[in-house]
């Protein structure tokens, strides 16, 4: 046995919103760790006295402990532009975002920023994240590597652009589909690695390039697909411009056959009814990106018509830094929280934390491998304060030991002060204090 993590569980059996008893707590349990995976789970009591003799058990009476966080659209070639001020996207892409990325071209500054990115997720819960590259290869080599040496699950693409960016970040079709195939080959399941196809967005793509990366999809069905879809109003008039014979901004991937239930589209604001219909259909899974859509001005997802009983989208969470203005998965939700006020609906602290685990585990297809306290998942788990500072003990010393409450003083007020420590299969990664 490697070691036992005690403390107060919370895991979910699925969405709380949809599913009767979602919620597993255990106010006082074990979680018992072998070979990196959960070996078993459940009251301190029963597991308790199982534990082979001298087992190491790290313990935390007082706090709550979840499954790693995850993220599922995040920029780590962003890093520099985050907090950049006052445009909206196709202006900040132009000002910021491009000029941070054409630093890729330096192999060695790539790896001390994927070291910085790395380290800040897990500072702040993240435990897996689907992660966008520069267009130079070597920038995913360096993430990936950075990951491997952590045992981190992360998903992740070299991006694939041939035109409307400047002439440092463009490759072409051809290059761009031997780079991707390579980078595949290289990494798609080497241990935790999933690799991800990643045309940035229709318009930053010739028909040619989509047509490769459809091509990728076709020979490698079970990678990853990431682009942006809908995020901004002159982004879409600008795709209308760029693909007049398509139906939608959506119908252009459907031509090339990006759409499946592996494709992870960012943003998804500006959609007709027939859009989400046609990701409803294809079981594409909606990014949900609420602190990016606020600063940039870019609009308010509508997560109410995104589920529609009669055709539900799937719909994961993600900080997309550097638009993002947080790595921190708890300030994310606390911005959803909002869009979905400002929407006329509600979120709960119970969905949140269920978006944030086992919701974006399967929006990701990884629901076997994370986002649950369960055997078999692997041992990434996050350590939850929501006494972490004075303002957040003032407020818990009113609530009334109720799960619920507590969960949205972390969602509204926690961050990456909330963290008290990160496990990674079963290691400890971030300082316990």
């Amino acid at each position: 046995m490697q070691r036992a993590v005690r403390g107060r569980l919370l895991s979910f059996a699925g969405d709380p919103a949809e599913t009767k008893d979602a919620v597993r707590y255990w106010p006082d349990g074990i979680v018992a760790i072998e070979a990196g995976r959960i070996a078993a789970v459940g009251d301190a009591r029963a597991i308790g006295p199982k534990l082979p003799p001298h087992t190491p058990v790290d313990h935390y009476p007082d706090h709550l402990v979840l499954p790693g966080l995850i993220d599922t659209h995040i920029h780590y070639v962003q890093v520099e532009a985050i907090a950049s001020f006052g445009l909206q996207l196709l202006d900040w892409l132009e000002s910021y975002a491009f000029v941070a990325e054409q630093k890729y071209a330096d192999p060695a500054f790539a790896t001390r920023q994927a070291r910085f990115f790395l380290d800040e997720l897990l500072r702040n819960g993240t435990t897996t994240a689907l992660v966008y590259c520069s267009v130079h290869p070597h920038s995913a080599d360096a993430l990936f590597t950075e990951a491997e040496r952590r045992g981190m699950g992360i998903a992740a693409g070299k991006v694939m652009m041939d035109r409307n960016v400047p002439e440092a970040l463009r490759d072409d079709a051809t290059s761009s589909y031997a780079d991707s195939k390579a980078l595949i080959a290289r990494w798609h399941k080497r241990g935790r690695a999933r690799y991800a196809i990643t045309p940035r967005f229709v318009v930053s793509s010739t028909p040619e390039q989509l047509a490769a990366a459809g091509t990728l999809l076709r020979e490698h069905p079970d990678c990853l697909v990431q682009s942006h879809l809908a995020e901004n109003l002159d982004e879409i008039a600008l795709v209308r411009r760029t693909y007049p014979d398509a139906a939608s901004y959506t119908d252009v991937y459907r031509r090339f056959g990006l759409l499946g239930p592996t494709t992870v589209l960012g943003h998804c604001i500006h959609l007709s009814e027939d859009e989400m219909a046609l990701l409803a259909q294809t079981r594409s899974v909606a990014a949900f990106c609420p602190t990016s859509n606020l600063f940039l001005g870019s609009g308010l997802f509508d997560h109410a018509a995104m589920r529609k009983a009669e055709r539900p989208v799937r719909v994961g969470l993600a900080t997309d830094v550097g638009g993002g203005t947080s790595y921190s998965m708890l300030r994310t939700a606390a911005a959803a929280y909002q869009v979905f006020q400002l929407r006329g609906n509600k979120l709960s602290a119970y969905q949140a934390f269920h978006m944030m685990t086992r919701g974006n585990a399967e929006a990701l297809g990884l629901e076997q491998e994370i986002g649950s306290l369960a055997p078999g998942r692997y041992a990434d788990l996050v350590v939850l304060d929501a006494r972490a500072t004075p303002a957040m003990r003032q407020r818990m010393a009113a609530i009334d030991d109720r799960l619920d409450e507590e969960l949205f003083v972390l969602m509204i007020m926690g961050d990456d002060r909330s963290v008290k420590t990160t496990y990674v299969q079963g290691e400890r990664v971030t300082p316990a204090d």
